[in-house]
């Protein structure tokens, strides 16, 4: 038997690693409602996407979900703690949780193993050792030929994987995606979205996704719809096969994109582009 508070998995209670209370949001500046009594629950190693139209209420939950903001009523728990009793949300952010974001937000004068190292200056990791996690990392994207880059001379599947790449540098509990292949065409989307799958099935990430996108959307393992800010419906998803891929924008080199296993490689996060982040001012959204 299960509750409220876990699922029985193998004769064992686990409980869950992202749960939202009866979670509503209203804007008053607009007396706007976002969202109406949300609850769910998202488990250790779950791929899982959100899907509803523009206006649905699914960004203002994913907001929600990776403590991007504050809801009017309503619990938010991270790994069983409750986000309201938290003085520091941008370190338990950058603990926990992985980010990566429609527009990319790579630093423009930082090649791609210098932004993949951003994050890191609120890690552990000493200082001497980020580099090489960095190409690492980048290797991991199959991206270890544009390491000394800058963002304007890749291309824009590329700077996503760049992107990808920095959400990993500080090994999170979870990596949040919020519209990653709205920017992309579609041989990149689908790029970025077999990497998440392989992230997914070979490393055990537990992603939740924000997607337009039928069809991508489709493809994670547990498929959320909303309308009007509320859940609507919440099922296993069919799976349906990713497509084969020959290459992002012309540049054949974003099939097969998991490298092999690094040692001493991570799984981790950047902190999103906020007041008080540790992205500089110049850090400015990038549209390709």
């Amino acid at each position: 038997m299960s509750n409220n508070n876990g699922r029985r998995v193998n004769g064992s209670s686990e409980s869950p690693i992202l749960r939202a209370d009866h979670v509503s949001k209203l804007y008053t500046d607009g007396q706007v409602t976002a969202l109406v009594d949300v609850s769910l629950e998202i488990y250790r190693g779950e791929y899982v996407s959100i899907m509803g139209h523009s206006g649905s209420g699914k960004s203002t939950l994913l907001n929600m979900l990776g403590m991007l903001d504050r809801p009017t009523s309503g619990e938010v728990f991270l790994d069983g703690q409750p986000i309201s009793q938290v003085r520091n949300l941008d370190t338990l952010r950058a603990q926990k949780i992985g980010f990566v974001f429609q527009s990319f937000y790579l630093l423009p004068v930082l090649s791609a193993m210098e932004n993949v190292q951003v994050p890191m200056f609120e890690g552990s990791l000493p200082l001497a050792q980020r580099p090489k996690k960095a190409v690492e990392l980048l290797e991991l994207v199959k991206l270890s030929h544009r390491v000394n880059h800058l963002p304007q001379q890749l291309s824009v599947g590329e700077r996503q994987r760049v992107a990808i790449a920095r959400a990993l540098a500080n090994d999170p509990l979870l990596l949040l995606a919020d519209e990653p292949t709205g920017n992309l065409d579609s041989k990149s989307a689908d790029t970025v979205f077999d990497l998440f799958a392989q992230l997914h099935r070979e490393r055990g990430m537990t992603i939740v996704l924000i997607t337009h996108s039928e069809d991508l959307g489709l493809r994670a393992d547990r498929v959320i719809r909303m309308a009007d800010g509320r859940l609507m419906s919440d099922a296993r998803s069919p799976g349906i096969a990713p497509k084969q891929t020959s290459g992002a924008n012309g540049s054949g080199s974003d099939s097969g994109i998991l490298g092999p296993s690094q040692s001493g490689s991570g799984l981790g996060l950047v902190r999103p582009p906020r007041p008080k982040s540790i992205l500089p001012p110049f850090a400015i959204p990038d549209h390709g």
